[in-house]
């Protein structure tokens, strides 16, 4: 198992290392020329392609474990060839700057519709009781889920705004997600994840603190399918895995998406596709970090923004761990964790940040 996780980061490192090194070769296609977006922190062309060096850490890994275990690295042959789409649509967007938000949903929605086929899931527990039987027809279960598919790769890109954020979250969710796959042993999903961790550490080192390449849409939306499909599959493999485990693992990201969308379709009267500043990372970075670091536009204001939310994310992980078998203890850590996001945001949108989040001073 180690050997696949250190493959696989040692094949993202040296390729991240290589795209930053020749940058000054394709900058002009695969850079970062906006300073001046909403969510944009940077102040120097950066190469927004780190998905590339992800998806090239889990390839070669996978056919590794193809070729010394063929029938285990056929079925990850299978989620890495589903993943395609919404790759290519997203790495499409990090070259050309063309691809619109309903069409990488679309090749998200795509991607999930594959996945889904490749693995034979038409049905799945929802932890509902007896109303599992009533909503358990297979339309509406492969519909649903891929339309959850497509959910988390979009809520991975949205995530994605300072160094380091979304890859860190991720390799969080990945170690909850083996850990559970370990102790019900179940070998795909304990092998992918280990492969998923290496890949995004390995572009994580060139990435936090300083930045020197961006995951993108297409690392984003990648790492977003991968960790939904471990997520499914996981359930689906694993009766005594709730299904609110899938939901709680990647609390974060989900309810960041679920809320940003209401905030700016309901509350705003806003395009929901459209960017804006007022997710959650920037309105730390805003309130807590321009406060902390007057003046400071270094990578360090960045970087120092990024463990807030990763202690967000354990926020859900952690309950996903300590009760992975327990479906009604996962839906009151649900309930929590949405009260307590809640609260949070509204304390800092209104200038009253938490103590414990290192409030400014008060005039």
């Amino acid at each position: 198992m180690m050997w696949l996780l250190i493959l696989s980061f040692a094949t993202s490192a040296i390729l991240t290392g290589l795209v930053i090194r020749y940058q000054h070769l394709h900058n002009h296609v695969s850079g970062d020329h906006d300073f001046d977006g909403p969510q944009k922190f940077h102040t120097a062309i950066t190469p927004r392609i780190g998905g590339v060096s992800i998806l090239m850490g889990i390839a070669i890994t996978t056919l590794y474990q193809w070729i010394v275990n063929p029938t285990l690295g056929t079925l990850l042959v299978l989620i890495l060839f589903a993943s395609l789409p919404v790759f290519i649509a997203g790495i499409a967007e990090d070259l050309t700057k063309r691809v619109g938000v309903k069409m990488r949903l679309l090749a998200g929605f795509i991607a999930g519709l594959l996945f889904l086929w490749l693995f034979d899931i038409t049905s799945m527990r929802f932890g509902f009781g007896a109303l599992d039987v009533w909503l358990n027809h297979s339309l509406f279960v492969v519909l649903f889920l891929a339309f959850g598919v497509t959910g988390l790769s979009n809520a991975y890109n949205i995530i994605d705004g300072f160094n380091g954020l979304a890859s860190m979250v991720a390799i969080i969710t990945c170690l909850a997600i083996a850990y559970v796959a370990f102790k019900v042993s179940d070998p795909l999903v304990l092998h992918l994840a280990f492969i998923l961790i290496g890949a995004i550490a390995g572009f994580f080192l060139w990435n936090y603190p300083r930045g020197l390449i961006f995951l993108g849409d297409g690392g984003a939306y990648l790492i977003g399918f991968v960790i939904a499909a471990l997520s499914i599959a996981l359930v689906a493999r694993n009766p005594s895995v709730s299904p609110w485990f899938a939901i709680m693992v990647n609390a974060y990201p989900i309810f960041e998406t679920l809320f940003t969308i209401w905030r700016r379709s309901v509350h705003q009267g806003k395009n929901p596709g459209l960017p804006d500043g007022a997710h959650f990372h920037s309105l730390i970075y805003r309130r807590i970090m321009r406060w902390a670091h007057p003046g400071d536009q270094s990578y360090w204001a960045n970087a120092k923004t990024s463990p807030y939310l990763w202690v967000l994310s354990s926020l859900g992980v952690i309950p996903a761990l300590l009760w992975w078998n327990s479906t009604p203890a996962l839906m009151a850590s649900a309930a929590v964790f949405v009260i307590l996001y809640n609260l949070t945001y509204r304390q800092i949108v209104t200038f009253r940040t938490p103590n414990w989040l290192g409030r400014p001073p008060q005039k």
